[in-house]
Order: structure tokens, then sequence, then C-alpha cells
């Protein structure tokens, strides 16, 4: 059986897989490189440490702006007007896929897990990424339709830029290595204060979303997806103050274990 090779680089770590039929057979994530050459050299390690003799495709997932394989930019990564497609054709002569990597969980959703037909997904990292599936298909635009995380929820900043600012305060007061839910969990007036911050973040954004696109469902999917239903009841809460639709749609996490790799591995399928 030909096998496919997904990888999905994000701003903190490269994930990639290898796929036999509908299962991930082999997996490894790392953290990603600081410049541009250093990630390609990674992202092709990772592919050869993979049995490539019964590789039917490479799929690549992408945070930042992703058309015919040519990346445009990558907000939250050093990789600027590249033709990642043609630079890995090149290295390792197999038919190479690349998308947006919102886009490419967006397709595991389509494949595997979601039934509404009208979606918005969105991935919370380092980054606010996002995908819109309208009549059960992704919309790209004239391409790059998604980038929700560059809408505009204040006077002069995007919701991406907010974003980073709650999560940098929160660095500064748990350390490098803090999570959602350790923070969650601690009882301090400083842990409160700032989870507060972050739902009221979030709901902005999404409420802007609902009222926008009136979506059936939103799916949310990141590093931060341990932090379970209490944070999404956060963003519940402060939501009925964002948006005046009559109706706010069901909020939920990716339940799909690897959906930026396996998304990136149905690229081989959905655009061959």
């Amino acid at each position: 059986m030909k096998k496919v090779i997904g990888i999905d680089l994000g701003g903190t770590f490269i994930r990639a897989g290898i796929s036999s039929g509908r299962d991930i057979v082999g997996y490894v994530k790392v953290k990603t490189p600081k410049t541009q050459k250093e990630i390609l050299k990674k992202i092709c390690e990772l592919i050869y440490s993979f049995d490539l003799k019964k590789i039917k495709g490479i799929g690549v997932g992408v945070p930042g702006f992703t058309k015919d394989g040519f990346v445009k930019k990558t907000p939250n990564l050093p990789i600027k007007n590249l033709d990642l497609k043609k630079f890995l054709e090149k290295k390792f002569g197999k038919k190479v896929y690349v998308e947006n990597d919102a886009k490419c969980i967006a397709l595991s959703e389509i494949e595997f897990e979601t039934k509404k037909k009208n979606v918005v997904v969105l991935t919370l990292g380092t980054g606010i990424g996002g995908a819109i599936i309208v009549n059960g298909k992704i919309y790209f635009g004239n391409g790059y339709a998604g980038e929700v995380g560059h809408i505009m929820v204040s006077e002069n900043k995007d919701w991406e830029h907010i974003w980073k600012e709650v999560l940098k305060k929160m660095k500064s007061e748990f350390g490098e290595g803090f999570s959602i839910k350790e923070v969650m969990k601690s009882e301090s007036k400083k842990a409160k204060y700032l989870l507060d911050e972050v739902y009221e973040t979030l709901a902005r954004g999404i409420g802007s979303l609902i009222s926008t696109l009136d979506p059936e469902e939103i799916i949310l999917m990141g590093g931060i997806r341990d932090a379970g239903d209490k944070f999404i009841a956060g963003i519940n809460k402060k939501l009925k103050t964002k948006t005046i639709n009559p109706k706010i749609p069901p909020i939920r996490w990716s339940k799909i274990p690897h959906p930026g790799v396996f998304g990136a591995i149905l690229l081989t399928e959905k655009f061959d």
C-alpha cells in the first residue's frame, strides 16, 4: 500500500506523520527552528526519517498565506516568498502539496468528524489561525481566505496581536513552559485576572465571526486543547455580550488526535 507523509509546521513545533490507509503509523514532534534555512533542513530530516520507497506523496501544512504551493508569508515564522512545493519536489522526487495549516485541520474535520456544513475552525497557538467551511467545503476566496487572526478587534490592533500580548503576560507571570490548564488550576487573583483577559480576547474575535458568518459550529484546535470544556465555558460566558446573533453556535475542541498532520496527508487526496 502506498503511504503518505504529512508535515504540520507550527510556530512552536513541527509534527510529522506517515499514513497507512486511514491510520498514522509513524509520528514525531520536534521544536521549530528559528530561521528559514534551519526549518527547511529540519523538514527534510523528518521526511528522510521515514521509509521513502513506498511514499505516494508529501503534504505540508504551513501557518500563513499559501497558494499553489507558494508560501507568500508566515506571520509567526521566518518564511517568506518560498516555493515550498518546488523545493521539496526537487529534493525528494515526490508529488508535494502545500496548504495553510488551519485549512488542513478543516480538511480533517470534514473527513473524520464534523457533520455540519458551515463551520469556522480556529487554531490557537503562537498566533490565531482560521479556516472557513461553507456548504461542506473549504472557502478559499482568491486563495488566502480564512486568516481570521488578523481581523481588527480594537482601535489599532488585530485579534492575534492582542492574543499574543495576553500570552506574554502569562509567560511573565508563570514562566516559559506554562500551560493554560495549569493557570486554570491556580487560585491566585493574578491567574484569574489573566484568564478573564484570555476569555475576553477570544470572545471578541469569535463574536465578530458569529455576527459575520453565522456558523453552525466553531471548532478549536491548538496546543491548549487540554484546557478542556471549562475553558470553552469561560469563552461562552463572555460571548453573550459580543454578538447580537439570536443563536450562539456550539464551540468545541477538535477530537481528532493529529488533525494538522492528517489534514496535510489528506491534501494528497483532495487536490491530486
